[in-house]
């Protein structure tokens, strides 16, 4: 019998590439989305975000059924902009997008155009265990210009350094295999097989 596991996000893409990694690495576990707006905490790093966020959960608004659950944030650092926007990375993408980060960075060249992709997955067995975290990270750089039709939110803009391609450039199925999310939700895999 397949094991279930709720993904509690609001963001439905999301929810696309980690039922598309869970179905083709993990015949075990089915992912059950849950549509649920828990508070964005705004702290300093994304670890801390993604484990408040998670113990919120538990405290306050356990699920109806006993079931393990997990939540995923992710952040862009760059450190030619002293590591924003990090764990703001979603506020920042609603309010200014893709392109106010290429205006923001339309003068760094080369080194100064690095970025780093993390993704935190805060997952728990049942409310009373405190949850495990999964790291993810991917290394690249911003882009010159948005490139690619696929993925959502920063992907055209995030040049994987091993491939030179966007995000937005890969299949589901590419950009699982190396995206810091389908790094730290492997890690969530290995850890429950």
């Amino acid at each position: 019998m397949k094991k279930e596991l709720v993904f509690i996000t609001t963001n439905k893409h999301k929810v696309k590439e980690i039922r598309a990694q869970a179905n083709s690495e993990s015949k075990d576990i089915t992912i059950v989305h849950l549509d649920y707006d828990y508070p964005e905490f705004q702290l300093d790093e994304i670890d801390t975000v993604a484990e408040e966020s998670v113990n919120y959960i538990r405290r306050y608004k356990p699920l109806k059924e006993e079931k393990p659950f997990f939540i995923e944030d992710s952040g862009l650092t760059l450190p030619a902009l002293n590591g924003f926007p990090g764990p703001f990375s979603a506020f920042v993408f609603d309010k200014i997008g893709n392109a106010g980060i290429l205006k923001l960075m339309v003068d760094k060249n080369g080194e100064e155009r690095r970025a780093t992709f993390k993704t935190v997955v805060a997952f728990c067995e049942s409310p009373e265990k405190a949850p495990v975290l999964f790291v993810g990270t991917s290394k690249g750089k911003i882009a010159k210009a948005a490139r690619g039709e696929g993925g959502f939110g920063y992907d055209p803009i995030f040049e994987l350094e091993s491939v030179n391609k966007t995000f937005a450039e890969m299949s589901t199925k590419e950009k699982n295999v190396v995206s810091h999310r389908g790094r730290a939700f492997r890690k969530l895999l290995d850890y429950i097989a």
